[in-house]
């Protein structure tokens, strides 16, 4: 069994009911680029790279970063939607797809996925209780007890199976399509649930309101989630932690508190420095982080982020960074910066670790 000696990424949790559910080590994915005659592989797009996080048993984990940065791809792989090249996925203490660990079934059985486009992610032909009922019944439940379970879900995620069970999907609008899905999702009594974009499609008062029956989902269920977003206020609102990625790597990783009021990585703080603010006081008049992101078939050497970055280095040309605990910040903020890493030879982290007392 693995566990971890982090005591602080769920708040109200002890340290003894914190072990991990999911861990991913070294998690890579890269496609190739078919072109050419003989459609032999011109380039490998470098999706997700070496990315290695937990995610603990009760809390919900925040995964930010600009669109193609990796988040929906890690989400897929996890899953195994998408076999990974190289890494390790061990969910609750067990390698997936391994012979003396879990299979691809009870994983599926055990994690479920809701996904942004609430109308693609629904069967047109089937109505409402039959989606819903469709994944009970593939892993062995008769077809009059899936109904059932299907009907009980429905109407705790606020849809009266009455007036809802034999309407299909584009009788719907997007917030109850997206309230089938969390259904769905639900109706195998899963332990994990990976929301990618879940809510993004949606105005902001239905937004309001998934969020809130997610909150109340995951108490009365006992549900950890993964919550996919590049709507910083969102995942600040939901999450217990932060992952902040960038091109395929892990930038930053810690507590919400943490990363919202003391971001570590140059990135990191661009980012949030970005978000939008009702105080008059606080006028953006210059740009936060210039550039688009690099092509992730040809990243830059080092530190990804360095072509972007007012502080780097030599040595952020040379040696990928790693990701660092610093002792003033605690073990549950991890970044992934020379400059926080006093053995990398970066100026200011040389100048930092001089200063420490």
């Amino acid at each position: 069994m693995v566990t971890t000696t982090i005591t602080d990424a769920v708040p109200g949790m002890t340290a003894v009911e914190q072990q991990p559910l999911l861990v991913v080590r070294d998690l890579r994915k890269h496609f190739a680029v078919k072109g050419g005659f003989l459609g032999r592989t011109q380039a490998v797009v470098q999706a997700v790279d070496n990315v290695t996080f937990d995610v603990m048993k009760g809390e919900t984990l925040g995964i930010v970063g600009e669109s193609g940065c990796g988040k929906s791809t890690t989400a897929r792989v996890i899953m195994h939607l998408i076999e990974p090249d190289a890494g390790e996925v061990i969910f609750d203490g067990q390698a997936v797809g391994h012979s003396d660990g879990i299979g691809y079934r009870e994983l599926y059985r055990n994690v479920q996925m809701v996904f942004q486009d609430s109308y693609s992610s629904l069967n047109p032909r089937l109505p409402i209780a039959l989606s819903v009922a469709f994944g009970p019944m593939v892993h062995g439940m008769l077809r009059g007890a899936a109904l059932e379970r299907a009907a009980s879900v429905l109407g705790q995620v606020g849809l009266d199976s009455a007036n809802f069970a034999n309407r299909y999907s584009h009788e719907l609008s997007g917030g109850q399509r997206q309230r089938v899905n969390i259904a769905r999702a639900l109706a195998l009594e899963p332990k994990l649930i990976l929301l990618d974009e879940a809510v993004s499609s949606l105005d902001k008062s239905i937004e309001a309101q998934v969020l809130n029956l997610l909150f109340d989902l995951k108490r009365e269920f006992d549900l950890t989630y993964i919550f996919i977003s590049h709507d910083l206020n969102v995942v600040r609102y939901i999450s217990d932690r932060v992952l902040v990625m960038y091109l395929g790597k892990v930038a930053e990783i810690g507590s919400v508190e943490a990363v919202y009021t003391n971001p570590q990585h140059p990135y990191t703080q661009a980012l949030l420095s970005s978000m939008p603010s009702m105080d008059p006081r606080r006028r953006t008049e210059q740009a936060p982080l210039t550039g688009d992101p690099p092509n992730p078939i040809n990243p830059p050497s080092g530190c990804r982020f360095r072509t972007r970055c007012p502080f780097a280095e030599d040595i952020c040309a040379g040696t990928p960074p790693r990701l660092t605990s610093r002792p003033e910040h605690g073990i549950s903020q991890q970044v992934a910066c020379h400059m926080h890493d006093p053995s990398s030879g970066h100026s200011r982290a040389m100048a930092t670790e001089a200063a420490r007392p």
